[in-house]
């Protein structure tokens, strides 16, 4: 059985007037308590002699969770609810994201060189000099963050509209974390050739484009085909921005258990693109033996109807997760909640390390196999050790954008991966740290550094452009 744990995604204000008395507050933080809501921050906003209003901050683990909680608060007698709001839904509102302009309009002088008739000047530059446009505008420093709403997180196909709220987040992200101006691109067709076409013809206001959420086997094919076509990079994060992150997580884990890369066997369950990019940037990064699973089970060379992603990993062996499990160094999960169980841990090799990387709930969930591992991690904030992709995409197209990569590789993955595993010194490394923190300031910057590096040495940057030394 799955065990639901209260988080911040399912986090609730509730307003409340409370008679000045003694032990009143007490009982509601009672009866939040007995609906198993987690209760976060209090704050008195009013008081008199009389009565006290509050606003309490309860984390639960679903929608109808937090009903429950709120209705419980609203059976205590004396108590009044006199507001209650979803604080995930309240943070969405209006959206996250706004176009903000990097000069001001002051004067008939101002509109006259930001816009007609001295912008014409700079469009007749630009047009004898394309080359000009990286100096001129935008593009210099934007993403288009691209989905076809296929595959939104781990819920599907939600459509381009269900997409955005993602596709904005992402964009917040890349400002952040990295000072990327990015922007949701959300195209209402899930046709391979019509994506790969709009894309082409929306490139000239990018430097990169960032591949999200679309479903696989099509993922590789478009991204593949707009590599063929474009002079800027392209990336698809669910691919190797999971594939970076759960490197760099690997190669400090296997630290603290005293084994090589070289010498440890894989077992990766989920064969979609995330499952796919994994697995091929262990191998590029030297692992040998990689046990893919589905939902049927071992990737096996004597099943019929494999796609050329799957068959690049059939192996020999054949039979379930479990089969695959024995004797295994490594977990990494990329597929869904609770198919792994305590029982297969413990059938794995010496030190085990468990990456049960579905969101939200994932493959196992750390409690039940907290004395059976070395490791575990999750794609959780609420558990040590996220993987989080946050801690790849904003960093790589920052060094992209900067050197003008004009593509990105394998081996600048492979560098970010060594980049990020980097910032967790030997002294602080431990079974609950093996990642850095989302907020390390260094991140991006150690990551964008790795990528720029690599893309000159690999000459993959633009020849005009004035990082080529």
């Amino acid at each position: 059985m799955v065990q639901l744990t209260p988080n911040p995604s399912f986090s609730i204000v509730i307003r409340l007037k409370i008679p000045n008395r003694a032990g009143m507050l007490a009982s509601v933080t009672q009866a939040i308590a007995s609906e198993e809501g987690s209760i976060g921050n209090i704050d008195l906003l009013e008081q008199n002699r009389q009565t006290t209003v509050r606003e309490i901050i309860v984390n639960a683990y679903s929608t109808e969770h937090s009903e429950k909680i709120v209705q419980a608060v609203k059976a205590l007698p004396e108590i009044q609810v006199v507001d209650f709001y979803d604080r995930t839904f309240n943070l969405h509102h209006g959206g996250k994201i706004t176009v903000q302009g990097k000069i001001s309009l002051q004067s008939q002088a101002d509109l006259s060189m930001a816009y007609t008739p001295g912008v014409g000047r700079v469009s007749k530059a630009i047009a004898e000099d394309p080359e000009q446009i990286y100096n001129l505008t935008i593009k210099q420093n934007t993403v288009a963050i691209v989905t076809d709403g296929s595959a939104v997180l781990g819920l599907g196909n939600l459509g381009p509209g269900g997409a955005l709220p993602v596709m904005e987040g992402k964009a917040l992200l890349f400002k952040e974390f990295a000072g990327v101006d990015a922007f949701p691109i959300c195209l209402a067709t899930q046709d391979t050739d019509t994506i790969v076409e709009t894309v082409k013809n929306i490139a000239p206001v990018f430097g990169g484009v960032n591949l999200e959420d679309i479903a696989a086997p099509r993922c590789f094919e478009i991204e593949t085909k707009l590599r063929e076509i474009l002079d800027i990079p392209v990336f698809h994060d669910d691919q190797h921005g999971t594939a970076i992150v759960s490197l760099a997580a690997l190669i400090n884990a296997l630290k603290l258990v005293k084994k090589s890369l070289e010498n440890i066997r894989i077992v990766i369950n989920g064969a979609g693109a995330a499952g796919i990019a994994v697995a091929r940037l262990l191998r590029q990064a030297g692992t040998n033996k990689i046990w893919l699973c589905d939902s049927k089970g071992i990737v096996s060379k004597g099943r019929s109807g494999l796609n050329r992603e799957k068959q690049e990993f059939a192996v020999e062996s054949s039979g379930t997760l479990a089969d695959a499990l024995v004797g295994a160094d490594v977990f990494l999960g990329v597929s869904v909640p609770g198919v792994l169980t305590p029982e297969m841990v413990r059938s794995m090799a010496k030190d085990p390390i468990v990456f049960a990387m579905a969101n939200p709930i994932p493959e196992i969930q750390p409690e039940l196999v907290k004395e059976d591992v070395a490791v575990i991690a999750t794609g959780r904030s609420d558990y040590p050790n996220q993987i989080n992709n946050v801690l790849a995409f904003p960093g790589i197209f920052r060094g992209a954008l900067d050197c003008r990569a004009t593509t990105l590789t394998s081996t600048m993955y492979l560098e970010a991966a060594k980049a990020i595993a980097s910032l967790v010194e030997d002294s602080d490394l431990n079974k609950e740290h093996i990642v850095p923190s989302v907020f390390d300031k260094r991140v991006a910057t150690v990551v964008a550094s790795a990528v720029a590096n690599a893309a000159r040495q690999e000459s993959t940057i633009a020849l005009k452009h004035p990082a080529v030394k």
